[in-house]
């Protein structure tokens, strides 16, 4: 019995546990999705790529074990999702993406949207290929999945030219191999571990920062054992937030860099010295720094590592315990945690006006502490962070109560994500609720994805900070050039909630502080996919630096 190469490429995607797919419609992936229909894989049409990107990305990232899945037509298909696929590779998220390609047969002769898709997307991809046989179709899926989920994960890309996608085989000539989403687990070298160890024994005021390998290494449950034996102070970025419970004596967030000022011992976590650590520059220079991550290429970037454990994370914490406990070492930090809560509390207190100030327009402290006071009676929810300073502030304020409950772009600082990333997280958990901080230059990026949510019946509630300007922008243009030398920085204070009203959501606009929470009230009975539009104060003062 002949099947086409949709059909095929969907019986390998069922193999690997796919439930749903990411598109925008287009000619030459039109097979995928029957196959789709065939092996009751859900299709989910967006209205931009970069759209269907990213959401295959936040699939992956709510779906532990899991790979997302995007398939985009040819040429401007293509790279109107390049910048999700770039968004995952710094993400580490592990995607396959499908590309579409005009037919083989006219390969090179100038069919409608040919273009060199894999010179494209190759700097930003785990793998890329092309197949250009029909039976082959199965086998190279597993391919891309296997080099998407090793080691650091991250996105594969395939490209199907049409022709082969239509084409016909016999299902005995393509057999659709075993996949495996998960790697295997790779042990560290145990005498590094013994080294860290040692270094830690001599510490009087290490710190930990959790970071994104510790999600795809799935070691939250390991990395906890050693923090709660240990009590060893433990701060969370990327990926990582949430990963160490709210409510642990050991996570703190507010004192990050009077810790990083006076650490003696700083334990990397999956956590990469990149521009959120100041290239290692944040570290003092007679610091020791043990490092864990998932590949060696890794260790030692912007700053030298004294001790580098490659591995599994979870296997690495594993084995500290287990090397702890064959020496009978006991570590217990919780003297330096318990100075570092003071600092927590003290600057807590320092912000406690501005959670709770009237003016009007409306504080942004003060907006994201309405949010966070409404969270509370939410069940479980999943909050996304999409814009600048909206993003910065809300981070400090929502607390993040378990893995998967926070997502933002990541280190491409990508704004767009917030519906995008909610529709899938929405699909994976219909049980919860899934909400989108936004700003309100971000908001325009992919604001019409609330269509998609109309559409599927997705109750999204999205909560826009409205400034009226690229805020991270303004102000460094005002303090370096002048307020006569503004470009380029200044929007509207766009009436969004009515945009999707228009959509067929449920629209708020809010300009008074006690207004909030009845309008997040309202927002949640309705039902529907939902804004709320709320006007805060813009903020021009600029303290100096550019986050990069």
């Amino acid at each position: 019995m002949a099947a086409h190469g949709g059909q095929l490429a969907a019986r390998a995607l069922k193999e690997a546990g796919v439930e749903v797919i990411f598109t925008l419609s287009g000619g030459h992936i039109m097979p995928l999705y029957d196959g789709c229909i065939d092996e009751g894989i859900k299709i989910v049409d967006v209205r931009h790529e970069q759209a269907a990107v990213h959401a295959a990305d936040s699939w992956a990232r709510c779906n532990p074990g899991s790979i997302g899945v995007a398939a985009i037509t040819a040429g401007p298909g293509v790279t109107d999702g390049v910048t999700g696929i770039a968004n995952a590779w710094r993400a580490n998220s592990p995607i396959l993406v499908f590309g579409g390609q005009g037919p083989f047969d006219n390969m090179r002769r100038g069919s409608l949207q040919e273009m060199d898709h894999l010179g494209v997307v190759r700097p930003i991809t785990k793998y890329c290929d092309a197949v250009y046989e029909t039976k082959r179709i199965p086998e190279y899926v597993e391919l891309a999945i296997r080099h998407a989920v090793s080691g650091i994960p991250g996105p594969a890309f395939l490209e199907v030219p049409m022709d082969i996608f239509m084409g016909q085989a016999e299902w005995e000539d393509a057999p659709v191999p075993k996949i495996r989403t998960l790697a295997p687990r790779t042990s560290p070298d145990r005498d590094e571990v013994r080294k860290a160890i040692e270094l830690l024994q001599t510490a009087e005021r290490p710190m930990m920062m959790a970071g994104t390998s510790v999600k795809w290494s799935y070691a939250s449950e390991e990395m906890n054992r050693f923090i709660s034996e240990t009590h060893l102070p433990t701060f969370c970025n990327g990926m990582g937030r949430g990963s160490v419970p709210w409510d642990s004596p050991e996570f703190l967030n507010r004192s990050r860099r009077e810790a990083l000022k006076q650490t003696d011992v700083i334990v990397l976590a999956g956590t990469l010295l990149d521009f959120r650590m100041r290239f290692g520059a944040s570290i003092p220079a007679d610091a020791k720094v043990i490092q864990l991550d998932m590949e060696n290429t890794l260790m030692g970037q912007n700053r030298q590592t004294d001790v580098p454990i490659v591995g599994n994370l979870a296997c690495s914490f594993e084995m500290l315990q287990e090397e702890m406990k064959n020496q009978s070492v006991k570590l217990d930090f919780s003297g330096w945690r318990d100075q570092l809560r003071e600092i927590e509390n003290t600057e807590e207190a320092k912000v406690e006006a501005s959670l709770n100030s009237d003016e009007v327009p409306i504080d942004p402290q003060r907006m994201c502490r309405e949010v966070r006071d409404w969270l509370e009676t939410q069940n479980r929810p999943i909050v996304i962070g999409d814009g600048g300073d909206i993003v910065a502030t809300a981070a400090k304020i929502l607390p993040v109560r378990g893995e998967g409950a926070w997502m933002d772009p990541g280190p491409l600082g990508t704004l767009g994500v917030g519906m995008p990333f909610a529709l899938a997280a929405k699909l994976a958990h219909p049980d919860r609720s899934v909400v989108i901080v936004y700003g309100d230059g971000s908001f325009g990026f992919n604001g019409m994805e609330f269509d998609t949510a109309v559409r599927f019946g997705l109750p999204i509630i999205g909560i826009v900070g409205n400034d009226g300007a690229w805020g991270q922008m303004m102000r460094p243009q005002l303090g370096i050039y002048g307020k006569d030398r503004l470009a380029a920085v200044l929007l509207n204070r766009t009436r969004y909630d009515k945009v999707v009203e228009a959509l067929g959501g449920h629209g708020e606009h809010v300009t008074e502080p006690d207004q909030l929470r009845p309008a997040l009230e309202r927002a949640a009975a309705s039902g529907l996919p939902a804004l709320i539009n709320v006007e805060i104060r813009q903020d021009r003062e600029f303290k100096g630096g550019i986050y990069v």
